[in-house]
């Protein structure tokens, strides 16, 4: 009787309590606690694919003398990234709409971002930090084609500028009301916001800046191959987050992308794997990694689309496609793109986002085309997307590169090179070995 007359009170209360601040009750009536504790999560996920992940990737990768710079450089950009995305970036991507090209300045310092503003059943805070874990990873992603060379004073200025004049309209273009998603673009988590964008940036910075002294001629071995693939595990279970997370919902087709995320990478680190064996004679822990990252990277656009069967042509191709330009487009062209960004971002999210556009039809295991739309119509639409991304980001990131070239300057010079990045720029090293 007791417990009764408490839960009537508290009750009783709550009602009082809605019908004197009716802004309380419309936020409670709208917010799904499954939706957003999943969304909680996923953020995190996605940050935690940036710092620790994408940074024990890439330090185990370069030498010695530069596994601590990559670190840095990984952690300040999502300093930076998240200040700027707080004072302007999230309302470039994300606010309203101006001619389908940008967001207005109308969520800047992030105003109307409040505890009682949601975006569909999540808070809006909650919206905005998990997009903002996006936009830190994107520009870290492009660190692995110059690193070991490139000045942390060029790299701060790089990363702001990108962020604001290719990543925001972008990502706007896409998902935040632009001509692309209009369009009919499918990339539900980051094909072409995402991978396709670090990668080209990633090619373009690799020949602006130039080849590493010595390269290809001396022996630049990996520092420690063991902190790459336990940041690969890291961006792998992190992934989760990236792609089941991008339905803002937990709900069934939250759960499809996970499962055709698992399936896709598997897939295309196992092709990878054994077209290294089948053509070197043996298999490598590098190798595979990389083939498991270029299966993660292909299903990112197609993971809320696809199923299955779908997935594992999707990891497959990646597996094979991504191996060559790394292992035999790149040498044959010659550039220096120290980790290998644009043969596994680029050509992964190229190979994923064009796929999307067979896969999602539902005679094939996927959601199904839209109404009056054809496989080929919509296999056009995401070439489109493709094309515009790499035409707009391609050029954009050259004229911020040459334009800090000519200012800042772009790299240390060969001495300081010789020395590494650590020592010189940071005055600490990665490894102690020493007495």
């Amino acid at each position: 009787m007791k417990r009764m007359t408490l839960k009537r009170l508290l009750v009783g209360s709550y009602g009082l309590l809605a019908a004197l601040v009716p802004g309380i009750a419309a936020a409670q009536e709208g917010l799904d606690s499954g939706d957003t504790a999943w969304m909680l999560t996923s953020t995190a996920l996605v940050l935690f694919m940036t710092i620790p992940g994408l940074s024990l990737f890439y330090a185990g990768m370069v030498r010695s003398k530069n596994a601590l710079s990559v670190m840095m450089q990984c952690f300040a950009i999502t300093c930076l990234v998240t200040i700027l995305w707080v004072l302007y970036l999230y309302s470039l991507a994300f606010g309203d709409d101006i001619g389908g090209l940008i967001g207005n300045l109308g969520k800047s310092f992030m105003m109307g971002v409040g505890r009682e503003s949601l975006i569909g059943t999540i808070p809006e805070s909650v919206f905005s930090m998990f997009q903002l874990t996006f936009a830190i990873i994107t520009p870290a992603l492009i660190v692995g084609a110059f690193a070991e060379r490139m000045k942390f004073s060029a790299l701060l200025w790089f990363v702001g500028l990108w962020v604001t004049l290719v990543y925001a309209p972008i990502a706007h273009w896409v998902w935040g009301g632009g001509w692309l998603g209009e369009l009919g673009v499918l990339d539900f988590a980051g094909g072409t916001v995402v991978h396709i964008n670090a990668g080209v940036a990633a090619l373009v910075a690799a020949l602006v800046i130039g080849k590493r002294t010595g390269y290809p001629g001396t022996p630049m071995k990996p520092s420690n191959i063991v902190l790459t693939v336990v940041g690969a595990a890291m961006l792998w279970v992190g992934w989760f987050g990236f792609n089941a997370g991008s339905q803002l919902a937990a709900d069934g087709t939250a759960g499809m992308a996970m499962a055709v995320t698992q399936i896709a990478t598997a897939a295309a680190a196992l092709t990878w794997m054994f077209s290294e064996w089948i053509s070197h004679g043996k298999p490598s822990a590098l190798g595979m990694v990389s083939g498991a990252v270029a299966g993660l990277v292909a299903i990112t656009p197609a993971s809320g689309f696809v199923g299955p069967m779908g997935a594992l042509a999707i990891g497959l191709a990646a597996g094979f496609g991504c191996y060559l330009a790394v292992v035999k487009l790149k040498r044959s062209l010659g550039y220096d793109d120290t980790l290998d960004v644009f043969g596994v971002h680029a050509v992964g999210g190229i190979i994923g986002a064009l796929l999307t556009g067979v896969f999602v039809d539902a005679g094939l295991g996927g959601v199904g085309l839209g109404e009056g739309t054809t496989m080929v119509v919509q296999v056009g639409k995401q070439f489109v997307g493709v094309a515009t991304t790499i035409v707009y980001c391609g050029f954009v990131s050259f004229v911020i590169l040459k334009g800090l070239e000519m200012t800042i300057g772009l790299r240390v010079i060969d001495e300081e090179e010789d020395i590494g990045l650590d020592l010189v720029l940071h005055d600490e090293q990665g490894y102690n070995l020493g007495p």
